[in-house]
C-alpha cells in the first residue's frame, strides 16, 4: 500500500485550519497543522512533508517569513510551498513568490483549484527527488571510479615489490618470511578485486553498517 503524501497547515486561523483539514484528510493525505511559523519549524523536522500550505498573515512568524526558512534550508528547499492570502494586488503576488515560494493561492481558496495545485506541488517534488537520486548515483560512480583508478598503482606496485622481494631472498630466508608474504599476497589479491568492483560499479547502493553508518555495496 502507497504511503499517505503528507502536507503541513500553517494556520492561525482556527475554523480556517479545520476546513483545510477536513478538506485534504477527506482527499486522503496525511495532514498536521502548526498555528504560526515557529511551530511549523519545529514539526517539519519531524513530520517531513511534501507539501506545506501557509497563510500569509500569522503572528509571530507569517508565511512569507517560513518560506525564506525553509527555501534557505538545503536539507528542507525541495518541500513544495504554497502560500494562502488574502492579498491579490500583482505586487504582493511578487513579493510572495520571491520569498521562495512555489505557488501562491488567493483566499477565499477554491476547493477543486487547490487540491489541483497541490497534486502539480507533488509532481514537481516527486521529480525534484527524483533528480537528486540521479544525481547522487552519479556522484557515488564518479567517486567509485576515481577511488578505483587511484588504488591500481599503488596495488600494482606492492605486487611488484613482492615478486622482487621472493626473488631476491635467499632460499633458507624464504622459510622465515613465506607465511609473511602469502598473508601480503592474499591481502593485495582482494583489494585487486574491490579495485576492479569499484570501477566497474554500474548501479550503486548503500548498505548499513556499524552504528547505522551507511557504506557503498560492492
Amino acid at each position: 500500500m502507497e504511503d499517505k503524501r503528507k502536507i503541513l497547515i500553517v494556520e492561525d486561523e482556527e475554523h480556517t485550519r479545520y476546513i483545510l483539514e477536513r478538506l485534504l484528510s477527506v482527499n486522503n493525505y496525511e495532514v498536521q497543522s502548526a498555528e504560526d511559523g515557529i511551530a511549523a519549524l519545529e514539526l517539519i523536522k519531524e513530520f517531513s512533508p511534501q507539501i506545506i500550505l501557509a497563510d500569509w498573515s500569522m503572528p509571530k512568524m507569517d508565511g512569507a517569513e517560513l518560506c525564506e526558512n525553509v527555501k534557505s534550508n538545503s536539507e528542507l528547499k525541495s518541500i513544495y510551498f504554497i502560500l494562502l492570502t488574502a492579498k491579490s494586488a500583482l505586487q504582493d503576488k511578487v513579493v510572495g513568490l520571491d520569498t521562495g515560494a512555489d505557488d501562491y493561492v488567493t483566499k477565499p481558496v477554491e476547493n477543486e483549484e487547490l487540491l489541483a495545485r497541490i497534486r502539480s506541488g507533488i509532481r514537481i517534488y516527486d521529480l525534484q527527488m527524483e533528480l537528486k537520486k540521479i544525481e547522487h548515483e552519479q556522484a557515488l560512480l564518479e567517486m567509485a571510479a576515481t577511488l578505483g583508478h587511484q588504488m591500481n598503482n599503488p596495488l600494482s606496485a606492492i605486487s611488484m615489490s613482492i615478486s622482487s622481494i621472493k626473488k631476491n631472498l635467499q632460499k633458507e630466508m624464504m622459510k622465515d618470511f613465506n607465511e609473511d608474504i602469502n598473508l601480503i599476497t592474499e591481502a593485495v589479491r582482494r583489494m585487486e578485486e574491490i579495485t576492479k568492483k569499484l570501477i566497474q560499479l554500474k548501479a550503486p547502493s548503500l548498505t548499513t553498517y556499524v552504528g547505522n553508518s551507511k557504506m557503498l555495496k560492492l
